[in-house]
């Protein structure tokens, strides 16, 4: 999401030290670097106004007396001024923007860190969007205020410092000449200023509308096509980019009248230049190489000031950028990692996972989970049953501490787990999602989530295990066979058996299925429920299904409601109860008769 124009007028102020201090303190690791781009930006400021001086030497010293050595030698000079300005400009330009690219590497790296480690109810209010663009496009503005920015409008009005002093020193009489048309100049740039500042909002705000709009219909692009909206959909987008036509057009239309404008300011300098140097060289007043010597000058004394409000506008946006990302780098939504410790479970040793009085909302006072206890101990298969919203995924996100109880505790063999250490503690746990999430790579990346150390051998032996060689030595390239995103190009059960792959490649001792076959068609659930089945063995596991079947072997199975533990027990024990498991096999066998009725 992009910020309001409002937004950018409060946060995009570049005088403001502090975060000018924080922005610069990344320059630290590139210190001589920076400073060698400000040195050669000052000496290029120095070195520029030399040729217009040399012109008026040669001209009133040689071209006059007609001493043709003497111009060559001075020609030849200024030409090797014009090699060695070059030379200067070249340098600068790479050395600022390698400073401004490394300096943005650096940024991107930080970001994505601290993104890394937020929990996870930060990415339950922040859209997806934002942080893209935090990462990617605030920052690569950011590096503007390294390139185009900061440095540039320093080397410039050092320059204009110069040459009005050598036009001072040349003569003050074309000097004041000059100054009558520089306040033309500076209404007209900051008139310009002001209009591209609001045109540049205006397109920034309608590209995040269009990268929205964009994002969000290629993700839901098959209910566009099934309910006939492409003709509606369509009509929306072309007004959208419309809108971003008219924005992009209003800023080169401003542009298109700035820099004639400006021309024109400078046309009618050098008219006042030639009008009044020309009647006094005929009154032998001022030597005709003063007149070409300011003529060169003008025109290097005007392209700083027409290059002023760019330079301004990119610097105030940088900064704007620079002011969002501290603000994203400032978040303080991390799961607390004060534990130490490291399980110390061995492959003999019995171990417990226990839940005392747990309650956790994720906006207080809406209480998800309301005083839940209950006890597992390894090796045991623990289900949990409910209607949507009862708590059950809920209780499997706690377990990994994706979010902070409120109250109560989770004990593992009778030890908090915030007395563990974070990393270690989820290195227990295996999880398999009812939406499997399948990134970008081949099939074996996905498997092993590109870890180095895990060798083929080892991917294609858990392959085997949970069932799902078969198909992938079926695929072209086999385990080098590249899933597109988000595994488009798999069927559910395929990309099912790849995350089982996945668990069983990195052995947890806690497994945790949640609905893991909600989405799987009969005959894939037989192959699934073969996979689960496989990587279930000698291991602890707490499972979520809405599929009473898939859980009658589970040696608990524990039924929620509205957040509380209203059940508990075998899937026999529990039909005997008449409760309300029973209600939901009842519910589950009326709506698929097929089924073997259940007995109580």
């Amino acid at each position: 999401m992009q910020a309001t124009p409002e937004a950018d007028k409060k946060a995009g102020n570049i005088f403001d030290k502090k975060a000018f201090a924080r922005l610069f303190s990344y320059t630290r690791p590139y210190r001589k670097w920076f400073f060698l781009g400000v040195f050669f930006t000052i000496l290029t400021a120095l070195v520029a106004p030399v040729r217009p001086i040399m012109y008026q030497y040669i001209i009133d010293n040689f071209v006059v007396r007609l001493d043709i050595k003497g111009v060559r030698l001075f020609v030849f000079l200024t030409f090797l001024i014009l090699i060695f300005e070059t030379i200067l400009a070249y340098t600068n330009t790479i050395l600022t923007n390698w400073l401004g690219q490394s300096i943005i590497r650096d940024m991107r790296n930080q970001v994505f860190r601290h993104i890394l480690h937020l929990r996870s109810a930060f990415y339950d209010k922040t859209p997806i969007g934002q942080l893209q663009t935090r990462t990617i496009s605030d920052v690569e503005s950011i590096n503007e205020v390294f390139t185009s920015g900061f440095v540039k409008i320093a080397g410039d009005l050092l320059q204009l410092i110069v040459i009005f002093g050598i036009m001072l020193y040349l003569n003050w009489e074309l000097t004041l000449v000059v100054c009558l048309t520089v306040p033309l100049m500076i209404v007209s740039t900051r008139i310009f200023q002001k209009k591209i500042k609001s045109s540049f909002q205006s397109v920034r705000k309608e590209v995040a509308a269009m990268n929205s709009f964009l994002q969000e219909h290629i993700t839901g692009m098959s209910i566009v096509q099934v309910f006939n909206r492409e003709k509606t959909e369509l009509k929306r987008f072309n007004d959208i980019n419309n809108k971003l036509l008219k924005a992009n057009v209003d800023s080169v239309l401003y542009y298109s009248i700035f820099f004639p404008v400006i021309e024109l300011i400078i046309s009618l300098a050098l008219a006042l230049i030639v009008w009044y140097g020309a009647g006094s060289v005929i009154k032998e007043k001022m030597l005709f190489g003063e007149v070409v010597a300011f003529i060169s000058l003008i025109q290097m004394f005007f392209r700083p000031i027409r290059m002023l409000a760019d330079q301004i506008n990119t610097l105030q946006l940088g900064m704007v950028s620079a002011e969002r990302v501290f603000k994203l780098i400032d978040t303080d939504e991390y799961i607390p990692q004060t534990g130490t410790d490291k399980p110390e479970i061995l492959d003999n040793e019995l171990f417990t996972i226990e839940f005392k009085s747990v309650w956790f909302a994720y906006n207080e006072p809406d209480w998800i989970l309301k005083g839940v206890s209950f006890k597992v101990t390894q090796g045991e298969k623990v289900a949990f049953v409910g209607a949507t919203g009862s708590g059950k995924s809920t209780i499997i996100s706690l377990l990994g501490r994706f979010y902070e109880i409120q109250k109560g505790e989770i004990l593992l063999n009778g030890k908090d787990i915030r007395q563990y250490s974070l990393p270690d503690l989820r290195k227990l746990m295996g999880v398999v999602l009812q939406d499997v999430f399948l990134f970008s790579g081949t099939v074996a990346e996905n498997i092993t989530l590109n870890n180095p150390d895990i060798p083929l051998r080892k991917v294609e032996e858990a392959a085997r295990h949970v069932g799902a060689d078969g198909f992938i030595q079926q695929l072209p390239g086999k385990y080098d066979y590249i899933v597109q995103e988000r595994g488009a190009t798999l069927s559910l059960g395929q990309r099912q058996l790849i995350s089982f792959a996945r668990v069983w490649i990195y052995n947890p001792m806690i497994l945790i299925l949640d609905e893991a076959t909600a989405n799987i068609d009969t005959e894939s659930e037989q192959v699934i429920q073969r996979a689960i089945d496989t990587i279930m063995a000698g291991r602890t596991c707490f499972i979520i299904a809405h599929r009473l079947s898939t859980i009658q072997k589970a040696d608990k199975i524990i039924v929620l409601e509205k957040g509380e533990i209203i059940e508990s027990g075998t899937h026999q024990s529990l039909l005997e109860q008449q409760g309300k498991y029973y209600q939901l096999s009842q519910i589950q066998f009326a709506a698929n008769p097929l089924n073997e009725k259940v007995k109580v």
